[in-house]
């Protein structure tokens, strides 16, 4: 299935980020995970859609700032 990654900015508007065939295995794993790396980039998932005119899932995320993820690992 075709998945659309969006990050929400912090002014609130949306950008496509990825879009990529996942396979089944990928899919499910977004039920074990609540943040994905993007070009090296973390960004926390918020919330999918699927969208059944154009078969494809948009999942939203948003960037996690460093600060934040430094803190997080150490």
């Amino acid at each position: 299935m075709k998945v659309v990654i969006m990050e929400k900015t912090e002014a609130g508007e949306l950008v496509a980020l990825d879009a990529r065939d996942w396979n089944d295995q990928m899919i499910a794993l977004m039920n074990h995970a609540n943040y994905l790396l993007i070009n090296g980039k973390e960004y926390e998932m918020v919330e999918g859609r699927l969208n059944i005119n154009e078969p494809y899932m948009e999942v939203l995320v948003l960037a996690v700032k460093q600060e934040a993820a430094e803190t997080a690992e150490g």
